[in-house]
């Protein structure tokens, strides 16, 4: 009986602690409220000033377009000759260094790898004379469409860089550092369901942004052309040595197909210039800016700023409590 008695009194307790508790969290959060509340000029203050540095900070930002084209992966018209001998005579051929397996979209693919490399990205930079323009643009002038550069990193009117950096770098940006900048404002996507390519360019001129599609264009077929007919010609020299050197049939009728082969690729490699590439859609001069959004950016700013005040009014009152 008394064992029943003492567990009835300790439940009775245990129940009015866990009320207590919750009056206290009751309690609690009504304190919080009322401390927000007492700070609220504070938060009001904090969240506008952080309200007007997000809007200043939008606004100084330089509007960037970005320019795309759609690219469709060009047939290779001596595919079909090359797979069928890649069966019979593909031993052969590794030893020629010719290669017979490649169809279109492994050139396609090889040619969007090439296309970020460091060393089609420097040529192309060094070709176009696009440093300027990739390192130093800092607005763009619509009424004299123009690019305005940033006068501490360059100075136009002399062609001279005036940066100031430490060793080892110099006022002129190394390839090194312009192929950093390069590789974040292009980019390409590949549609896993149609092959399709979409290479696009990011930059504050709409037209320079046009104008680098089209010659990534260009330059990317070229190069790829350039690489197989050497391929190729080089293939046919090692093709002509053996056939001088054998005298079995039945081995020369296959160098003589495998030389024909090449001499197929160097033809069409010559006649075409959308060599890996076929523009399906051209790119166009943006009219409209890709970037910044600026009323996300004071949106998010705003927010920033009350959340941040909410958190200096609490941070404040628990200081002075303790």
């Amino acid at each position: 009986m008394n064992n029943n008695q003492a567990n009835i009194k300790e439940n009775n307790e245990y129940v009015q602690s866990h009320n207590n508790n919750i009056a206290d969290d009751e309690i609690d959060l009504r304190e919080l409220f009322a401390v927000i509340w007492q700070g609220k000029w504070l938060i009001i203050a904090i969240t506008a000033l952080f309200a007007v540095a997000s809007v200043v900070y939008a606004m100084n930002q330089p509007n960037i377009y970005k320019s795309e084209a759609l690219l469709a992966a060009a047939e290779q018209e001596q595919a079909g000759g090359l797979a069928s001998l890649a069966g019979q005579f593909g031993g052969l051929a590794s030893l020629a260094g010719v290669n017979l397996g490649g169809g279109s979209s492994n050139k396609a693919q090889l040619a969007i790898e090439v296309l970020k490399s460091r060393q089609f990205t420097s040529d192309f930079i060094q070709k176009h004379n696009v440093l300027p323009d990739l390192m130093a643009a800092k607005s763009w002038d619509m009424q004299a469409n123009k690019v305005i550069y940033d006068s501490e990193i360059f100075d136009a009117q002399n062609n001279k860089w005036l940066r100031e950096v430490q060793a080892p770098f110099k006022p002129k940006p190394s390839m090194q550092e312009a192929f950093k900048v390069f590789s974040k404002i292009i980019s390409t996507n590949t549609d896993k369901e149609t092959g399709m390519v979409t290479l696009s360019v990011e930059h504050v001129s709409p037209y320079v942004a046009q104008q680098w599609v089209s010659w990534l264009i260009k330059d990317i077929n070229k190069t790829m052309k350039e690489r197989d007919v050497l391929e190729a010609i080089k293939s046919t020299d090692f093709l002509t040595q053996q056939l001088e050197q054998t005298k079995i049939a039945d081995i020369r009728a296959v160098l003589y197909k495998l030389v024909e082969e090449q001499t197929k690729t160097i033809m069409f490699a010559k006649v075409r210039d959308e060599y890996v590439f076929k523009t399906i859609d051209m790119a166009l001069v943006p009219e409209e800016k890709f970037k910044p959004k600026r009323a996300l950016i004071a949106l998010l700013g705003t927010l920033l700023g009350g959340i941040l005040g909410m958190l200096v009014v609490i941070v404040k009152y628990f200081i002075k409590k303790r």
